[in-house]
């Protein structure tokens, strides 16, 4: 399944992730990492820079794990799960702060809807923080629309809004 896609930073290539201890050392870094860049500007912190081998191993167990490698690292991932109703849950998007605006993302979520295609999915959602405007506009840029909004437990306003894009 692996995909190659021309970035700004060479080529970009997304294959499955692998169930081994040094793919999910690598993926839990690359989400850590990727995370942390956001910690200082939302509230509530950000869930996944407490991911750990255990938790990601747990993960890619009931999910399907996608991992973006350019020039033999990884540097981006994200994981689809299955929800009731057809809908394809895509979690986890983290692209290495390096390699931002060059293509890794764009090609991360083409390979995420062609996988949802194939698992016979009728739409792809996501959650994305409010205070993050530029992964909002990035999303909207890939055909994804804005939908209901939600609270994180704990919250009595809303944190985050669902983005959905039908699948072709």
């Amino acid at each position: 399944m692996a995909k190659t896609r021309q970035g700004g930073g060479g080529a970009v290539t997304v294959r499955p992730m692998r169930d081994d201890a040094a793919e999910i050392a690598a993926v839990v870094v690359l989400i850590r990492g990727a995370f942390a860049d956001y910690a200082d500007r939302l509230d509530p912190p950000p869930s996944a820079v407490r991911e750990t081998a255990e938790s990601i191993a747990v993960l890619l167990g009931r999910e399907h794990g996608l991992v973006a490698e350019a020039g033999g690292a990884a540097v981006g991932c994200l994981f689809l799960q299955r929800r009731e109703g057809g809908d394809i849950y895509v979690g986890r998007v983290a692209v290495a702060c390096a390699h931002r605006r060059g293509g890794v993302g764009r090609a991360l979520m083409a390979a995420a809807e062609a996988e949802a295609r194939r698992l016979g999915g009728a739409r792809l959602t996501l959650g994305v923080r409010l205070a993050l405007d530029g992964n909002r506009r990035f999303f909207a840029s890939l055909g994804f629309v804005e939908g209901a909004l939600h609270a994180h437990p704990g919250y009595d306003k809303p944190t985050w809004v669902e983005m959905m894009k039908a699948i072709e």
